[in-house]
């Protein structure tokens, strides 16, 4: 379909401009941004006036609960709240049930999601079977069924040996590596920040040592073996200085923040709250401080939305028996133009959080981009329209959240993938 984006803002994140515009799609791809082509016509045209006209997000990290926990949510219900957050390319996480250490269920995880026409699902294959951390993949034939990259999800290798022969491996054939880093031993059976709260709740603490040992051992490792290294979930200061002085002194890394841990902190958790329950826990505000400075700088390369829908039946517990996680794909926008304004950083730079330094992590070289050629994977949306997050608002299966009253700013009118309107409000 030919479809023309008229008077809206385009926001180019690559170019760090803006600058109102038309786009123009035809065949699935943007034909033009400005002057409408020879012989253009349109089957179909947008109204953006007042609107910002941006390349569809880019989410590092959505959990689409399927195979294994579709009582938490399905595939169908998720890819709807990607398309409505105005996200057209994700990364599934490989903690599924069970977990996609075999080609077969990388297959028919992009076959359903590629059925749906909807959201450009990318598979993170798992780096050892069963998520075990004892016995490698075969990395070789995940990557041949569409895997992106190698992750152990929220599971520690504890045998750094296994570690290292599965770095020199992936380094060797040029595949990336996406871990979290939490020591296996410390913080064992804790649910939230080993600080002043945790303590006064009475709840089994993590210590940031448990994330900086690991982020440790995990840079000495990119160091030595050469690999494409993804830094998963910072959530401490002294994580950030780790990967600040890691770049700094060459070596070839990213990382990502989760959206909650820009916006939160541990007193957050408030008297109990499971919805405040997260893996990594949030922690005290020198760290959120230091994480929200470390995007600005771009020490930290993106934000993730770590979308992980938990239905009622798991959040209504106590605090330490809660499972982790919240839906957020629907506030990855909204909450990433909070934190912007707050920390006064140009929209240009804020949405590149999200769409172009996230599609190269991602390694898909027109992910997040907006320019003549490339696929028009876009997202339209009002940064003025306020909104509230309500349980009845959000089209996720797993409704849980903590920012559930928050009043925030950002609405998607219209998603655009491969050119086609999978969105439009």
């Amino acid at each position: 379909m030919r479809i023309t984006i008229e008077g809206g803002r385009v926001v180019d994140p690559v170019a760090g401009r803006e600058h109102a515009a038309d786009v123009h799609v035809a065949d699935g791809r943007i034909a033009a941004i400005g002057a409408k082509p020879a012989g253009f016509a349109a089957k179909r045209t947008l109204d953006a006036r007042g609107l910002v006209v941006a390349p569809g997000l880019v989410d590092l990290a959505a959990r689409l609960r399927e195979p294994g926990f579709e009582h938490k949510a399905t595939l169908e219900s998720e890819l709807e709240a990607a398309c409505a957050g105005g996200v057209t390319s994700l990364a599934c996480p490989p903690d599924t049930d069970p977990p996609l250490d075999e080609p077969g269920l990388v297959e028919m995880l992009t076959w359903r999601a590629h059925a749906r026409h909807r959201v450009r699902v990318h598979p993170v294959g798992a780096l050892t079977r069963k998520l075990e951390g004892a016995e490698i993949t075969e990395m070789a034939e995940l990557a041949q069924a569409g895997c992106v990259a190698f992750s152990q999800a929220d599971r520690p290798i504890a045998d750094t040996q296994v570690l290292m022969r599965a770095m020199q491996y992936a380094a060797t054939f040029g595949y990336r590596v996406w871990l979290r880093p939490q020591d296996a031993w410390l913080g064992r059976g804790g649910v939230a920040h080993d600080a002043e709260v945790a303590t006064r709740l009475g709840l089994a603490g993590v210590p940031v040592l448990a994330e900086t040992v690991a982020l440790a051992t995990l840079i000495a490792l990119a160091r030595v073996t050469g690999v494409a290294l993804h830094v998963c979930r910072l959530s401490s200061a002294e994580g950030v200085e780790l990967v600040r002085a890691a770049k700094a002194a060459g070596v070839a890394l990213t990382a990502d923040v989760a959206l909650h841990h820009v916006h939160l902190c541990d007193v957050d958790i408030g008297w109990f709250d499971p919805l405040a329950r997260f893996e990594p826990p949030l922690r005290g505000t020198r760290d959120r401080d230091a994480l929200r400075r470390g995007l600005a700088d771009g020490t930290i390369d993106a934000i993730a939305s770590d979308h992980a829908p938990v239905d009622d039946d798991a959040k209504q517990l106590p605090f330490a028996e809660a499972e982790p996680g919240a839906t957020a794909l629907e506030l990855l926008l909204p909450l990433t133009l909070k934190w912007a304004d707050e920390a006064r950083v140009p929209l240009p730079r804020a949405l590149a959080t999200i769409t172009s330094r996230a599609g190269d992590i991602l390694g898909r070289a027109n992910a997040g981009r907006i320019d003549v050629g490339v696929p028009a994977d876009l997202c339209v949306f009002d940064p003025r329209a306020a909104w509230r997050v309500e349980r009845a608002a959000l089209r996720s299966q797993g409704r849980n959240t903590p920012f559930l009253g928050l009043e925030v700013q950002g609405r998607v009118r219209a998603t655009l993938v491969d050119g086609e309107i999978v969105f439009e409000q």
